[in-house]
């Protein structure tokens, strides 16, 4: 609270202090958004992006072609460009998924929307079948005991919150059901595992995700379900004692491949040794175009080049423009760009990531020390005419938060958060899924904070 406060001061004494200023600065502001609405490429990008390439997945054909893609993209913008090789995990999700559930004494089959979570085993040929048990928490599971759960599928039906305003905390305290679910099941003798989607809409999307195992832990089929057939499943389990569910899933993970991170770069006229970075993940889950997630992000990094080029911003600080390739299911690539960097000693001034859809701006989550907070706060008035309020303190973004390291100022775009579940991770995460002026506002958005990092550095 005392924090919250302190901000709030902060940006009141600094709005006369830095009057001359904002006045260059608000002429430039103007020129950025004006130009992202009427000469932006973000959309099209898009579009070239989910139809011409297709879902992303780490090790998949898409995702290479995504990265030649992108490569030549940013070439046509004046970019040195770099391929960072990095090898990755591959998995495959194989033949469509199939399930249905019968309850004890029916005669017909309901058939549920489902998928495999990424990085799950499959369940052989002709599939798995057997009883359903329902828990909403892991003490559930202890509660239950061996006994209740041995050679049993364990569904787990714990709802996101939908009190929460930011939907993100919502997906934070639901989202270990899906991470850690097969193991906790296993570990009671279950046989397979069935995840309620993270999704606060009703709709018979599942919604993939990744997932995890654990050594010593066998390893179980893990699959996520629609939040309507979730919604159905509880009812069913209500009404009858006893409830049996055949699933069938092809999925396996083959040897990792090697792939890329794709790196832009323009070196700066006066401080090419600090470095302004901007970028979104490459890689998508399979079973959308990867639209939101982070198709958006990708495209609104890239439009920071084009609209520099546009207003002939000519960098005084070496821009950079990554596409990190793994975020999905490993996060290497953003390991290889940190690890690559301290072994050059590079200094990265600040790093930019859009990785939250391609929604309305709302503002940015900043991870940095306290006297750089306090710098970036002076710039918020800035940005209060284009309705963008919120600049807190927090965590970044998956891919840029790797190159903590006390110095940098780490930057998670953070549009508004309402929808973004709607799609995250579905087949409904498509190019029709996004707004084109929400996706050229956000744009405009990331590059005047990408213009300030470079007028101003962050010393």
């Amino acid at each position: 609270m005392y924090r919250l406060i302190a901000i709030l001061l902060i940006g009141t004494l600094f709005a006369q202090e830095t009057k001359k200023e904002l006045s260059v600065d608000e002429k430039m502001f103007a020129k950025i958004y004006q130009a992202a609405l009427e000469e932006g490429q973000c959309y099209e990008n898009l579009r070239a992006l989910c139809k011409d390439v297709g879902p992303r997945l780490s090790g998949s054909p898409q995702a290479e072609k995504a990265v030649m893609w992108s490569k030549e993209v940013l070439e046509k913008l004046g970019m040195k460009v770099t391929l960072q090789e990095v090898m990755v995990p591959h998995w495959v999700r194989g033949a469509k998924e199939k399930a249905h559930v019968v309850a004890h004494g029916a005669i017909k089959k309901r058939t549920l929307n489902i998928c495999a979570l990424g990085g799950s085993v499959g369940t052989g040929e002709g599939g798995l079948r057997a009883e359903i048990v329902e828990v909403h928490q892991f003490s559930d599971l202890e509660k239950l005991g061996k006994e209740k759960i041995s050679g049993k599928i364990v569904f787990f039906n714990r709802p996101m919150k939908a009190t929460n305003i930011n939907a993100f905390v919502s997906y934070s305290q639901a989202v270990g059901q899906r991470t850690r679910g097969a193991v906790e099941a296993s570990k009671y003798g279950a046989v397979g595992v069935l995840v309620r989607s993270m999704n606060l809409r009703l709709d018979d999307y599942p919604h993939t995700g990744t997932m995890r195992y654990q050594d010593g832990v066998k390893k179980i089929p893990a699959a996520a379900v629609s939040t309507n057939d979730a919604e159905f499943l509880s009812n069913l389990l209500r009404e009858h004692k006893v409830v049996k569910m055949n699933y069938e899933m092809h999925c396996k993970t083959l040897p990792d491949a090697k792939s890329y991170n794709v790196i832009g770069e323009v070196k700066g006229s006066e401080f090419p040794k600090e470095i302004i970075a901007v970028g979104g993940h490459l890689d998508s889950w399979d079973i959308g175009e990867g639209a939101h997630d982070d198709g958006a992000g990708c495209v609104q990094a890239i439009e920071v080049m084009h609209l520099f080029n546009v207003l002939k911003i000519k960098p005084k600080r070496t821009l950079r423009v990554v596409m990190f390739m793994n975020e999905e299911n490993g996060l290497r690539g953003a390991r290889e760009y940190a690890r690559v960097a301290k072994e050059k000693g590079e200094v990265h001034v600040a790093a930019v990531e859009s990785d939250s859809g391609g929604f309305t701006p709302r503002g940015f989550s900043i991870d940095t020390a306290w006297p750089r907070m306090e710098k970036v706060l002076k710039w918020q008035p800035l940005f209060a005419k284009y309705n963008v309020y919120a600049f807190f303190p927090g965590r970044s973004a998956a891919d840029v938060g790797v190159l903590k390291d006390g110095r940098a100022t780490l930057v998670g775009f953070k549009p508004d958060s309402q929808r973004y579940f709607d799609y995250h991770h579905a087949a409904s995460d498509v190019f029709e899924a996004v707004n084109k002026r929400e996706l050229e506002l956000g744009s405009a958005t990331i590059t005047a904070l990408m213009y300030l990092f470079d007028r101003y550095g962050m010393e």
